[in-house]
């Protein structure tokens, strides 16, 4: 614990844009690390001292959750269902966070939404690491994963670094590490209604599809 806390140490003392596209490849993949330690405090820091500029802390955070999730997605290509199955049940599994039970709840959840799950999965906290995993066993094509991925990741990574700015607008605070500790309490309760609204968002396009193939009929 005592060095996870020191590398968190080092990324809030060391933000620019290598340090964001390495921690946010790092946090789209298998091994846990928190975005909000990342674009909320690198957004902050480009407005309080222009060392960088907010519109590419989202590009590169982008960029660096693509990464991730391509690891996610062709490991899981590669290896296949079983094995998978037997690292999300191993010890290290569950050093990364992750269990046999949010495997195939991102798995059901891939195989109930379809494609667009790769995009909406990408805003809800809980799934967001894990839903690349679902479309590479299923072999999704490349172009509409990556589609999909870098909009959803985007989307999110542009919501966090305008908590990082209405931090600085609104605040006080004076560090980085202050930044973090305040966005994770405001990004948790922004994921819970993001999920509300990809809830209803789904079955807003289910209900358009099944009124669709009912007047076919």
């Amino acid at each position: 614990m005592e060095s996870v806390a020191e590398l968190l140490k080092w990324v809030l003392e060391n933000l620019n844009y290598w340090v964001v596209t390495i921690f946010m490849a790092i946090e789209s993949s298998f091994i846990p690390f928190p975005s909000e330690a990342v674009v909320p405090p690198a957004a902050w820091k480009a407005m309080a001292d222009d060392s960088m500029n907010i519109i590419l802390v989202v590009v590169f955070a982008t960029i660096g959750a693509d990464l991730g999730a391509l690891v996610n997605y062709y490991l899981a290509k590669w290896l296949g269902r079983p094995i998978v199955y037997k690292f999300a049940n191993s010890r290290f599994g569950h050093m990364c966070l992750i269990d046999e039970e949010k495997v195939r709840h991102a798995e059901e959840y891939f195989r109930k939404h379809g494609a667009a799950s790769t995009f909406f999965g990408r805003l809800i906290p809980a799934v967001r690491q894990l839903i690349s995993i679902p479309a590479g066993l299923a072999g999704m094509k490349m172009g509409p994963f990556l589609l999909y991925t870098t909009l959803g990741a985007g989307i999110w990574n542009a919501i966090l670094a305008t908590l990082g700015y209405l931090i600085y607008r609104f605040t006080d605070l004076k560090t980085t590490n202050d930044v973090y500790v305040m966005a994770t309490k405001y990004s948790h309760e922004i994921g819970y209604c993001i999920l509300a609204l990809a809830i209803l968002a789904i079955a807003f396009i289910a209900y358009k599809g099944l009124k669709k193939k009912s007047q076919k009929k």
